[in-house]
């Protein structure tokens, strides 16, 4: 089997797709390991993160693998966009793929919104107010959205259980089907039309 010249060319977005795979297995992993030292209530999950990053061996280290890890993602998934928009690889008998690759993006960006409340500090608290009273304003159901997302009408305990929940099954459970989703379509349609 012949393999095609620009498959292999190096260039500026070569794996830009695969890095973002890697991405989301390293963040995986990291994910796990912190599933290990931290509860998702109120009373525990400031001083859980502070234990973490102060008393666990390589605490520090693989929280910020993961934090960092997730900025690379929602950055690499984005370059990853452009540069399929950018060449063009959305036309048909693509574009299936090209909305897969937009959930996947939404996706992505959800499930780092959510884990921005876990560290429960100001900065976080301030970021998801922030973040609910916009989705509060939105036309016909934002308040009720927000309603749901809170857990009630502020930011608490319910809050924080739900956004973590979301965080480490349903949103990176629907990541993983729209993944195989996603690659099965760029072997359908006839492989990579350039570097991932």
């Amino acid at each position: 089997m012949k393999v095609k010249r620009h498959a292999v060319k190096v260039s500026y977005t070569l794996c830009l797709g695969g890095l973002s795979f890697f991405v989301f297995i390293l963040l995986t992993v990291t994910g796990i390991f912190l599933m290990f030292f931290y509860r998702p209530t109120g009373a525990n999950a400031w001083q859980d993160i502070q234990t973490l990053q102060t008393s666990v061996t390589f605490g520090l280290l693989v929280r910020n693998m993961h934090r960092w890890g997730a900025h690379i993602m929602v950055l690499s998934v984005f370059l990853h966009m452009a540069r399929v928009f950018y060449h063009g690889a959305y036309k048909p008998p693509r574009e299936f793929n090209w909305v897969i690759g937009i959930v996947l993006l939404t996706l992505t960006l959800l499930l780092s919104f959510t884990g921005y409340l876990l560290p429960w500090d100001q900065l976080a608290l301030w970021a998801v107010a922030v973040g609910t009273n916009m989705m509060g304003y939105t036309p016909v159901l934002g308040s009720q959205v927000r309603f749901v997302l809170l857990g009630g009408v502020e930011i608490g305990n319910e809050t924080l259980l739900r956004w973590y929940v979301l965080h480490v099954l349903l949103l990176p459970f629907v990541i993983v089907i729209f993944m195989a989703i996603h690659f099965w379509r760029v072997r359908k349609d006839g492989g990579i039309s350039g570097p991932l």
